[in-house]
């Protein structure tokens, strides 16, 4: 999708279509995290800390577990 910048007042917006804030879950209230490497714009939603904390516990607990079988799958 190729989108340009539309001009607010002294600043540039993007407008991002209906069906991806959706898709995403985004609304005017979700706040959203910019950022940059240098040569791409990143634009993601702030998740929630509760969420990513049950998502790291999780992950650590299926690394408990299948982490050697995990490991010689790598080798």
């Amino acid at each position: 999708m190729i989108k340009k910048l539309t001009k607010h007042g002294n600043s540039l917006a993007l407008v991002i279509d209906k069906a991806v804030l959706e898709l995403l879950d985004i609304d005017e209230k979700t706040p959203l995290d910019i950022s940059t490497d240098g040569r791409i714009l990143l634009i993601s939603p702030v998740r929630d800390r509760k969420r990513q904390k049950k998502f790291q516990e999780a992950l650590e607990k299926a690394n408990k577990r299948y982490g050697r079988a995990l490991k010689r799958l790598a080798d």
